[in-house]
C-alpha cells in the first residue's frame, strides 16, 4: 500500500475512494450499486505512512438510475491537531436489479 516514497500509492487511495463511493451510494439508495466511472480524482497532498486518514462520501447528484458521489480524503498526523484534504474525487454509480439491468435509484 505504501510506495518507495513512504507514502500511500495513488491507486490504493482510489481503491479506498471507490469503496466509500459504493458504500455512500448504497446507504443512500438501498439498491445494488456498481461504479461506472471515476470522473475526476485530484491528489492535493501526499499521505505519509502512519498518518490517520478519514474518507467522507457525499451524494452530489441523483438521476433516474444513477448518482454521483464526491469522496474526500482527509489526513492528519497521529499526535497533532488539525487535518488537511489530501484528495478528492467524483464517482458515478448505477443502480442495478437482480439481472444486472439499470433500475431506478429511488
Amino acid at each position: 500500500m505504501i510506495n518507495h516514497y513512504n507514502t500511500l500509492f495513488g491507486g490504493m487511495a482510489m481503491l479506498l475512494m471507490d469503496e466509500v463511493a459504493f458504500i455512500t451510494a448504497t446507504r443512500f439508495s438501498r439498491r445494488r450499486m456498481v461504479t461506472v466511472s471515476s470522473d475526476k480524482v485530484d491528489f492535493n497532498r501526499s499521505i505519509a505512512a502512519g498518518a490517520l486518514v478519514e474518507l467522507v462520501g457525499v451524494v452530489t447528484q441523483v438521476g433516474h438510475t444513477s448518482l454521483k458521489v464526491r469522496v474526500d480524503i482527509f489526513v492528519e498526523q497521529m499526535y497533532s491537531s488539525g487535518r488537511e484534504k489530501a484528495a478528492t474525487g467524483a464517482f458515478s454509480l448505477v443502480a442495478i436489479d437482480e439481472n444486472k439491468n439499470p433500475t431506478p435509484v429511488l
